[in-house]
C-alpha cells in the first residue's frame, strides 16, 4: 500500500519524459495494486476474525458474497490494467507516428473506465444473492478469502476466466514479446555496425552482455504467470473436477495476485532512473524545500516525443533513445536498463 501511494503521488506530480497517456495508464494500474491492500486484504481480514468470533466455519453470508465480489472485481481491473499498460508500450513503439491519435486522451480515458467496469459487469452475476444466484459462495478457510465456489456453475467459470484472464494474458504476452523481439533485431543491427566499422568484440562479451530488454521484457511476462496462473489454474480445476485443491495450494494460489501489487512496483516504476530522479525531488522539496526540477532532463520517451512531434519514423528509436512508454525501456548497451 505504502509503495503503491508513493506511485500514485509521484506519476501524479508529472514525470518528465513521461507523456500523459503513459501517466493515466500507470495511474490506473497502480490505483488498482493499490485496491488489493486497501479493500481486498482489510475486507477478508475482517470477515475472517468476524466468523471466528461468530463461531462459524466456511459459511458465506450476504457480507461475504459482496466481498467476494470486490475481491474479483479489483482482481479483474488489476488484470485489465496490466494489459492497458503492455498496449501503449506497444503502440508507442510500433505506431509512433499514430500515437496521438490511437491514444488520445478521450480514448485512454475510454480504455481505463473499461478496464474498471467490464470486469465488475462481468461478476455482476456473482454479487446476486438468493437462490437463484449463479454462483455459490464460501468462506475459504484455508485462504481466509470470500470466493465464489466455481464448481457451483462451470460454464460461468469458464466464461470469467475466457473473458478476463485470457484475453489480458494474451495482450501482455503479446506485446511484451514483439518488443523483445524488436530490441534484439535492433541490437544485433547496432552489433554488425560496430563489427563492420570498428573490428568485432569478443563472443564472450557479446554473451555475457544481457541485453536491456531482456533484463526488463523476460521478467514482465515471467513475473505476470507467476503471479496470476496458479490462481487462474485453480479456479480452473474447481470448475472442471468439481473438487476442491489441496488449502495450502489454495491458500498459496489464491493470494499469490495479490503479490503481483508489490512486484509491480518495482518493475514498472522504481527501475525507473526518471521516477526515481522523481521521487528524491518530491522527497528534497518535503524535507528541504528544494527548488522544483528543472524540465526536459535527459532524452524523452516514444509515447512522449511522438507527442512532441520528436519523432521521424515509425519503428524502435535509433541510437541512444528508449521505447514507447512510461516504462522507457532503454535499447542503447550504454544506458541502464530503465522501465
Amino acid at each position: 500500500m505504502l509503495g503503491n501511494g508513493t506511485v500514485i503521488a509521484v506519476i501524479a506530480s508529472s514525470v518528465s519524459g513521461w507523456s500523459h497517456s503513459s501517466r493515466l495508464v500507470l495511474l490506473s494500474l497502480a490505483a488498482a495494486d493499490a485496491a488489493l491492500a486497501v479493500l481486498v486484504v482489510p475486507l477478508n481480514m475482517y470477515h475472517s476474525l468476524a466468523l471466528r468470533a461468530a463461531g462459524e466455519g466456511e459459511g458465506a453470508g450476504s457480507s461475504c458474497r459482496a466481498v467476494a465480489f470486490v475481491n474479483s472485481s479489483v482482481f479483474g481491473a488489476s488484470l485489465y490494467s496490466l494489459a492497458g499498460v503492455s498496449l501503449e508500450r506497444y503502440v508507442a513503439v510500433f505506431f509512433p507516428l499514430r500515437y496521438g491519435r490511437l491514444l488520445a486522451r478521450r480514448r485512454v480515458a475510454l480504455l481505463i473506465a473499461t478496464a474498471w467496469l467490464l470486469p465488475a459487469l462481468l461478476l455482476v452475476p456473482l454479487a446476486v444473492p438468493g437462490p437463484g444466484a449463479v454462483l455459490r459462495v464460501r468462506f475459504s478457510a484455508a485462504a481466509l478469502l470470500c470466493e465464489p465456489d466455481y464448481a457451483s456453475s462451470p460454464a460461468y467459470s469458464l466464461l470469467l476466466a475466457g473473458t478476463i484472464f485470457c484475453p489480458a494474458a494474451g495482450v501482455i504476452t503479446f506485446a511484451n514479446l514483439r518488443l523483445w523481439l524488436a530490441a534484439r533485431a535492433q541490437q544485433r543491427s547496432r552489433r554488425g555496425r560496430a563489427s563492420a566499422g570498428g573490428g568485432a568484440a569478443p563472443k564472450r562479451l557479446h554473451r555475457l552482455r544481457l541485453g536491456p530488454a531482456s533484463r526488463i521484457l523476460v521478467p514482465v511476462v515471467i513475473a505476470f504467470y507467476v503471479c496470476w496462473a496458479p490462481c487462474i489454474g485453480t479456479i480452473l480445476y474447481n470448475a472442471l473436477t468439481l473438487e476442491r485443491v489441496h488449502e495450502w495450494l489454495e491458500f498459496v494460489a489464491l493470494w499469490l495476485p495479490t503479490g503481483s501489487g508489490f512486484l509491480n512496483c518495482f518493475v514498472y516504476f522504481w527501475v525507473n532512473r526518471r521516477f526515481r530522479h522523481k521521487f528524491q525531488t518530491l522527497g528534497r522539496r518535503l524535507c528541504c524545500g528544494a527548488p522544483q526540477e528543472r524540465p526536459g532532463l535527459g532524452p524523452l520517451t516514444v509515447s512522449a516525443a511522438v507527442q512532441r512531434g520528436g519523432c521521424g519514423r515509425p519503428g524502435l528509436p535509433p541510437e541512444d533513445s528508449h521505447s514507447g512508454s512510461s516504462s522507457t525501456l532503454a535499447l542503447s548497451q550504454e544506458a541502464p536498463a530503465t522501465l
